[in-house]
């Protein structure tokens, strides 16, 4: 009985050696100490240009946390979109191995199957604290790992841009027959929704958009919200910005990783990697909240001319939406699955926001 118990001490004390995460010498983050972890270099493509700092940043503080968590020993060197790939080709990249993870938002690829929208929203769907609790507690996670198995990758939320704006616009538009013929970049569902209602919808990286805009290939242009949306620069190519983004009520980016390097990552580091994402999908929506309060006040000084959806334009964007949905389900089992589990939860946590939250916020804005 005593060698037994001696052997598993020595098991326990072994394992534990082997994962220890100690504190650095300098009183900062814990690093992985075990010698016998390997030294890994990865590459990471993005959609995004560097410029926009604060969604760009998702993928740099995965990768400044994972270089130090692990004392240097798997590092990560993000790259913007166009400097290995296009910024809409990121999972095509991952999937195919030319790099092994990407940071970029799921429903640009929606054409390869549409149930990919749910990593990233839908339209009338959930806020940003509703995804993250569908995501971390209501098997949206789960979902989006047994969906992107066809494509020998492995996802996990790392940012949230919160509730978006409602795009910019050239001219005013009041009512469903000035989106008639309307050209606009607005990509994922929302861009579906918006061609049923007669746009002519365009899909273009965050770096195209200014100049498309100002030089008049589009219309109009949707990207995150304020600051980001000041960044490029689109507020100088168009005067009305809309409001909400019932496209996007709490848009998820994600970061990608090829499945077959993720299996070789020894568990420490897989560890390590999924505490990154969250901490970068926890910290986007938190940095967004703070600088689009200052950003949005500095463009109407600047002459933006905010301007709120009808109500007719609304009503008829979600019967368009839900009819795009049930059509999808109808079509493919992929959408079907994850969209009866995502509808339920939609349900009973718009119910529980409603008591909890939205009652709060109507009084205390009428206040």
């Amino acid at each position: 009985m005593k060698r037994r118990q001696a052997l598993s001490q020595i098991a326990i004390a072994t394992t534990t050696a082997t994962t220890l995460v100690a504190c650095n010498e300098t009183g900062g983050s814990p690093s992985v100490q075990a010698n016998d972890l390997p030294n890994i270099r990865w590459r990471m493509v993005t959609s995004w240009p560097k410029s926009l700092d604060t969604i760009f940043g998702g993928a740099q503080t995965i990768c400044d946390r994972l270089k130090a968590m692990t004392g240097g020993k798997f590092t990560i060197e993000p790259y913007a979109a166009g400097e290995i790939v296009p910024g809409l080709e990121v999972l095509d990249a991952v999937q195919n191995g030319t790099v092994e993870c990407g940071h970029t938002a799921s429903y640009y690829y929606v054409g390869k199957n549409p149930a990919l929208a749910f990593g990233t929203c839908l339209p009338f769907g959930l806020t940003a604290q509703q995804q993250n609790a569908w995501f971390y507690h209501g098997g949206g996670i789960d979902a989006m790992h047994k969906l992107y198995s066809d494509f020998n990758v492995i996802s996990f939320p790392a940012g949230n841009s919160g509730a978006q704006m409602g795009g910019w616009f050239k001219k005013e538009i009041q009512s469903l027959g000035d989106l008639n013929g309307l050209k606009m970049r607005i990509p994922g569902l929302g861009g579906k929704v918006m061609a049923r209602l007669g746009v002519n919808v365009q899909v273009l990286p965050g770096g195209e958009i200014y100049l498309a805009l100002d030089r008049g290939a589009i219309d109009a242009a949707e990207w995150v919200g304020p600051y980001d949306d000041e960044k490029l620069g689109l507020n100088k190519a168009a005067s009305f910005y809309y409001y909400p983004g019932w496209w996007e009520p709490g848009s998820t980016f994600e970061v990608q990783v090829n499945k077959s390097q993720w299996d070789k990552l020894p568990v420490e580091y897989q560890e390590i990697f999924k505490t990154a994402a969250m901490e970068a999908n926890l910290n986007m929506l938190a940095k967004y909240d703070a600088l689009n309060r200052n950003a949005l006040q500095s463009l109407i000084a600047g002459g933006t001319k905010l301007t709120p959806y009808s109500a007719e334009i609304l009503q008829a964007a979600q019967k368009a939406a839900f009819e795009i949905y049930e059509e999808n389900a109808s079509q493919s089992p992929a959408f079907q699955e994850i969209y009866q589990q995502w509808s339920k939860f939609r349900s009973l946590v718009f119910q529980w926001n409603t008591i909890n939250e939205l009652s709060f916020s109507n009084f205390t804005a009428q206040s």
